[in-house]
């Protein structure tokens, strides 16, 4: 079978507020898709550093690296062609910076309380890293 491999990093940025833990999402599709940030790993660039990058670049905010939390798998088709996808994920805590400041590759990007979030995510391999993630702040008490 004949398919382009694609790799992309993204981040699960957190942040404290009022006593309770935030994510970072983006909106996508005319804000009907809410995803976590995300994109293809350049050329020469570790994983990890484009998941900052990314955070930055389709969340507006930047993120102090904390550990890596998982890899998702998935298939789809771009012009013709059929791909797999492997996007590596980060979880970074907040540090600085605006959601609203933003690229124009997403909509809307904004911090939600975490079970608000959970709820939000369109994807079920998504909403599974930021359990996960949870799960790591609530070991670590990332958020204490």
């Amino acid at each position: 079978m004949v398919f382009i491999k694609d790799h992309s990093a993204g981040g699960v940025v957190f942040r404290k507020d009022k006593g309770e833990v935030e994510i970072l999402l983006v909106a996508t599709k005319g804000r009907t898709r809410w995803q976590l940030p995300k994109g293809r790993v350049e050329p020469k660039e570790s994983p990890q550093k484009a998941a900052k990058r990314e955070v930055k670049e389709e969340g507006g905010v930047d993120g102090e690296f904390i550990c890596p939390l998982d890899t998702i798998s998935y298939w789809y088709y771009w012009e013709g062609k059929k791909r797999r996808k492997l996007v590596d994920f980060f979880l970074l805590r907040y540090k600085s910076g605006d959601p609203q400041n933003h690229d124009w590759e997403v909509d809307d990007a904004s911090f939600f309380p975490a079970s608000e979030a959970l709820k939000l995510l369109t994807f079920p391999t998504e909403r599974k890293v930021v359990e996960r993630a949870l799960g790591v702040i609530r070991k670590k008490r990332l958020a204490d």
